[in-house]
């Protein structure tokens, strides 16, 4: 179920960089901060899924309401005079790194762990192989 996710970035980072058109000035903050938080929930679905607590459910609806939710605040900012899309890339950025951090312990133990189930299994079992008789 997480590959979907997964796909679908690649395909988009492909288009992105086969299509030569040009955002709106317009909507260049709008878009940045959205992208921000679909990397965010994409980070944050990667970690929830090696966790062993992905729901698809829950991150399409994560992923669609922080993409809202951002824009929601720049909109915001623009009307009110404030610079709300730094407050949100702040927090995005703070929450990407902060899953990119998890995920790789996650995956480090994984790995780690997986290494020292096979070791087990090796000793159980009997051991290395013995050496060849030297002639």
């Amino acid at each position: 179920m997480i590959l979907i996710p997964v796909l679908a970035l690649i395909v988009g980072v492909l288009l992105g960089a086969l299509v030569s058109e040009q955002v709106p000035q317009l909507l260049a903050p709008y878009m940045s901060v959205a992208v921000l938080a679909g990397l965010d929930s994409i980070c944050g679905g990667s970690r929830s899924y090696l966790e062993g607590k992905f729901q698809q459910d829950i991150f399409v609806s994560g992923f669609l309401f922080n993409i809202v939710l951002a824009m929601f605040f720049v909109w915001l900012g623009v009307n009110i005079g404030l610079n709300l899309m730094l407050a949100a890339a702040l927090v995005f950025g703070w929450r990407i790194f902060n899953n990119a951090s998890l995920i790789r312990r996650l995956a480090i133990s994984r790995i780690a762990d997986q290494r020292k189930r096979r070791e087990l299994r090796e000793t159980l079992s009997g051991g290395e192989a013995e050496p060849a008789a030297e002639a």
